[in-house]
């Protein structure tokens, strides 16, 4: 990072690498304002095999490619047909939204897996600003500084910024600089689990996978969940979810995991026990449900700002983080952007961060209600009363 500016050209930190911090340092970059974001994973292919398959909105995740030229990229690698839903009970499939190639593509909500998307920001942006194997570990306010903090990290570098952004997930450690409000449990824990791709293929698998069908597949019965998605390799990723204290832990033993899970879903049919049965060993990760409070908003901090789930965080039950995440990282490098264009100072400058504030915390509260509402809704004694369907207006929105 420069080590000078100037009040029309701050030094901005970006913390963090999921799609709102990439997406935020693909806009600027693409506007000519440099940026560097810090990321705690070592490489680009730390963890990827961890985190599935994405549905992008049109008027969201689409549009923040859109806007940095990336569309045909997307068309490449997304994959429209993923954008169906089948749900089911403890035995059976009940029901299915398949997708429509010819329906408005404002309502098309294509996949594309985690990875991919990561990739192909990352490629349309200079190496170098990506800072890998960066945790933050501390910030201190420069006082008299208008808003600049300097940055410490677990591997000794420092940096000093003017426009702090926390784009650092559910437990931001930039997050405290602006509120006091931390992670709530939603009383459902689980794991992530998955089937290898060659394993996808045995025979013994076949109506398994036909359940789960080319997109994906949510079975929920007596307040217990398996939610499938096929991804791009041909991977099968599960999310198993069920209510539980905060405190279960997935036993680190492969075998006692999976024995621990089946315990869970004793009497399901045999079909969709095998997602557990036969998943990967090597890929068997614990994943409790946190949210920050649906009403949830904070004083602008100047210097510093927070998207995504350092932001919003909610619930997958709206389908809607990485949407949000990355309109949040749009429209703040668009705010930026025309601040630095337009000359103005650090008063305007934070004044502008405000108001982006506002209006996204805004939205992020109306989508995380309809994410509580679904979770409830999934798992209560009575069960989702709608087949799960999500809120039509979620859908063509976030």
């Amino acid at each position: 990072m420069s080590s000078s500016s100037s009040p029309s050209h701050p030094r901005i930190a970006i913390i963090g690498g999921g799609p709102g911090g990439l997406t935020l340092l693909l806009t600027l970059h693409n506007r000519g304002i440099p940026a560097t974001l810090y990321e705690r994973e070592a490489s680009f292919s730390s963890r990827a095999h961890q985190g599935g398959t994405l549905d992008l909105g049109y008027d969201s995740g689409q549009r923040a490619l859109r806007d940095n030229g990336l569309a045909a990229l997307f068309a490449q690698h997304s994959r429209p047909e993923g954008d169906t839903n089948r749900f089911a009970d403890s035995q059976k499939i009940l029901g299915m939204v398949d997708a429509d190639p010819n329906q408005d593509p404002r309502d098309l909500r294509p996949e594309i897996d985690r990875s991919i998307l990561r990739k192909i920001m990352l490629d349309a942006m200079p190496a170098d600003a990506v800072k890998w194997g960066h945790a933050l570990t501390s910030v201190r306010s420069l006082e008299g500084s208008g808003g600049a903090h300097e940055l410490t990290f677990a591997n000794g570098h420092t940096a000093v910024c003017d426009v702090l952004v926390g784009a650092d997930g559910a437990f931001s450690r930039v997050r405290p600089l602006v509120t006091s409000v931390v992670p709530i449990y939603h009383g459902v824990t689980g794991a992530e689990i998955s089937l290898a791709p060659e394993t996808v293929k045995l025979p013994e698998l076949r109506e398994t996978v036909e359940m789960v069908g080319r997109g994906s597949m949510w079975a929920v019965d007596k307040q217990r969940m398996l939610g499938a998605q096929i991804n791009g390799s041909g991977r099968i990723r599960t999310y198993v979810w069920f209510l539980g204290p905060a405190d279960w832990v997935l036993p680190a033993d492969p075998a006692e995991a999976r024995k621990a899970l089946l315990e869970r879903y004793d009497g399901w049919a045999p079909a969709l026990r095998k997602l557990i049965e036969h998943c990967d060993p090597a890929a068997m990760h614990p994943r409790p449900l946190y949210h920050l409070p649906t009403d949830h908003r904070w004083e602008h901090v100047d210097g510093v700002t927070l998207l995504g789930d350092a932001a919003h965080l909610m619930s997958p039950f709206a389908g809607a983080g990485a949407n949000l995440a990355m309109l949040d990282g749009l429209e703040l490098g668009i705010v930026l952007a025309d601040v630095v264009a337009s000359g103005k100072g650090t008063k305007e400058r934070e004044a502008a961060i405000a108001e982006w504030e506002e209006a996204r915390m805004s939205e992020g509260r109306r989508v995380g209600a309809i994410a509580m509402r679904n979770l409830e809704g999934t798992f209560s004694v009575e069960g989702p009363s709608t087949d799960m369907a999500m809120d039509p207006e979620l859908r063509r929105r976030a």
